[in-house]
Formats: structure tokens, sequence, C-alpha cells
């Protein structure tokens, strides 16, 4: 709650009032990568250039950690700009946790691919409800894309068209129904954004985030 709190309180400072007062959370300043850490799995894979984030150059994960270094989620709004480049893969995971190297084994991947040679496509909860072939979103042309968690729900939304809509049931057993997946279900945790490999470069801007009850 303290992390809330100063943070709407540390935007408010810095004119955001409009946001603030609906709740919004503002991830990512525009300047740096303040808020976020990275494992530098593939060193300088995020950088920061005229207000956007740029991920490309290898595999490596960027986690949310907020101002305090321990910001989590259980039910939350989250949004942002995002714009894949041909040929590019990335994706957001939700309730994750940081993590050194590798896939994140904690939490759902939320796919950012338009054109690159996975079918699985942008939109899609990565390999639970899958967008299959045909992306909604186009190379160079920025999308809104929006996650939303509450219960044992998760619905993903591009420039407002739902493409997932997910409930998790409750016998939910990752380790048997998905192969390699055994932390994919819900819990609490961070937002992380994912850097695939050496020939993707994806953009992401305007990155903000609700909590829910």
């Amino acid at each position: 709650m303290k992390f809330i709190l100063g943070m709407a309180l540390a935007f408010l400072a810095g004119g955001g009032v409009g946001q603030a007062a609906e709740g919004w959370i503002p991830m990512f300043n525009g300047r740096d990568l303040a808020g976020w850490k990275s494992n530098e799995e593939t060193p300088g894979v995020f950088t920061v250039e005229n207000d956007v984030l740029k991920v490309s150059g290898g595999r490596a994960h960027l986690f949310y950690v907020g101002a305090d270094g321990k910001a989590t989620f259980r039910n939350f709004e989250f949004r942002a700009k995002v714009m894949t480049t041909p040929g590019s893969n990335s994706g957001l995971y939700i309730h994750t946790e940081y993590q050194a190297s590798g896939w994140p084994i904690k939490g759902y991947e939320c796919q950012v691919n338009t054109s690159h040679s996975d079918a699985k496509k942008t939109g899609g909860l990565y390999a639970v409800a899958d967008v299959m072939h045909n992306a909604p979103s186009k190379d160079n042309v920025w999308c809104d894309y929006s996650i939303k968690v509450e219960g044992r729900r998760i619905v993903i939304q591009i420039d407002g068209r739902t493409t997932a809509d997910w409930t998790e049931p409750m016998d939910w057993d990752p380790a048997k129904t998905l192969t390699n997946m055994p932390g994919r279900k819900l819990g609490t945790g961070t937002i992380a954004i994912q850097g695939h490999d050496p020939k993707s470069t994806t953009h992401f801007k305007e990155l903000a985030i609700r909590p829910l009850p």
C-alpha cells in the first residue's frame, strides 16, 4: 500500500493528475530505466531512445520493481503502447518475479509477435489461449496493449479488441497440462518485458498499471 501511495503522489507532483486520479501508476518515465531491473543475460538489450523503451539484441528480461524495489500485484489492469518490427518477438510476463537467466518460470506470458516465425501471435496468452497465425498487430505501427487480471480471469486486448479471455481452472496444474512450464499459474508478482533473440527489436512506451481490489 505504501508503494502504491508513494508512486501516485510522485506522479501527481510531476503533473500526471488525470492518470493518478484514476488510480493509474506510471511505470516508465521515458528517460531511463528507473523502477526496472534487467537480468542482463544479454547486456544492453534494454535502452531508452526518444521517450521509447527499445528492446533489441538478444535474450534478457526486464522486471518492474517500482520505486522501492518490491513491486508486486495480484489483481490489476496494465496498459502500454507496443510496436513490433519485421521478424521480432517479445512478450509481457505477469505474476512473475526476478530471474537471473532463462525464460521466466513463474507467471504467464502475454505474447508480442506480429511476423516472427512463431505461429503464436500478439495478444495471446502463450501456450494457454493463443492467437494463432493472424496477428491483430502490425509491424512498425503502435498498438494499444492491455492486460487485466481479476480473480482467476485474464483478459488481453489489442486496440480495444479482446484477443484472449481465459479463466484459470480451480484444479489447474501446469506441470501436467503444459510442456516445461510448471510455473504458469496465477498468484502474485510483477511485470517483465522480454528480449527474445538477436534479430528481434520491439518498442514500448506509456506503460502504466492500476491495482484492483
